[in-house]
């Protein structure tokens, strides 16, 4: 059965002067224009391609590559918004259709949107949207609190940056625990600090627990080396001081410098740390 949205691997029927017809099975066929057919193809091969429907609701096949198919997440740059909506760069020929009612904010062109990719099911188009919400998943049974995993920020909040995690996922990345700065789009790794009730997740770009002290231990050290040897900052120092100069917060500050005493790879004072 071929789906819209999706990649799939068709046989070569006919040559005409459009381009090849492909099999969609059930005695249906579709049209691979000519300027996306590979060279060397011929009828009784076949040929792996995107389906989608034309302006005048056709099934439509293209080797160009989306940057996401149906059921996927990407960040896409807004190239026009019209009075129906807008429309994304999504690596077609073919943009992303994004209808207003789809829009969480309302889009502007040259600006970035996570969107997830979607077939309508009142038109069976391919759209977009950025109501995320809707799709995320609440089902955290198999999630752990320490657990590494995927983010990708798509939208800021009074409280911080909500991120899709592992591509399914609601997370909160909390404004006060967020030693940097990011964008609309960016994925990096991230740790679930909490898995909540509601199945959504609260998580932090640090590791949690032993693994932040001991990932936070060469940054320090390093940090003292290039200061010569010593730093005017201990455990009574102000946690937005140590956030501004280490990017970690001062819970994880105190274990890493306890770890190193321990190890005896610093010295601390009441002035500081420094090295022995």
């Amino acid at each position: 059965m071929i789906e819209i949205g999706k990649f799939h691997e068709l046989a070569v029927l006919a040559e005409v002067a459009a381009g090849v017809y492909l099999d969609a099975g059930k005695g249906e066929e579709i049209l691979l224009p000519r300027k996306y057919v590979p060279a060397g193809t011929l009828p009784g091969g076949n040929v792996r391609v995107f389906v989608l429907r034309d302006s005048e609701d056709r099934l439509l096949a293209t080797t160009q590559m989306p940057k996401a198919v149906a059921g996927e997440y990407a960040c896409l740059r807004a190239k026009e918004v019209t009075e129906l909506g807008a429309f994304l760069d999504w690596g077609l020929d073919k943009d992303l259709f994004v209808p207003f009612k789809e829009q969480k904010h309302r889009m502007m062109a040259g600006q970035n949107y996570v969107v997830r990719v979607c077939v309508d099911v009142k038109t069976d188009r391919i759209i977009g949207t950025s109501r995320l919400e809707r799709y995320l998943s609440h089902d955290v049974a198999g999630l752990a609190e320490g657990q590494k995993v995927e983010l990708m920020v798509y939208d800021f909040t009074d409280l911080g940056m909500l991120c899709v995690v592992d591509r399914n996922y609601y997370g909160m990345l909390y404004r006060n625990e967020t030693f940097e700065l990011l964008e609309i789009g960016q994925l990096c790794t991230g740790y679930i600090k909490r898995v909540r009730e509601d199945g959504k997740l609260d998580v932090t770009l640090q590791p949690q627990g032993y693994d932040a002290a001991l990932e936070a231990m060469p940054a320090i050290l390093e940090a003292l080396k290039l200061a010569g040897g010593s730093l005017p900052y201990n455990a009574k120092t102000d946690a937005d001081e140590i956030a501004r100069v280490f990017r970690m917060s001062k819970k994880v500050f105190k274990k890493a410098v306890g770890g190193l005493y321990k190890e005896r790879k610093i010295v601390v004072t009441d002035a500081g740390i420094r090295l022995p």
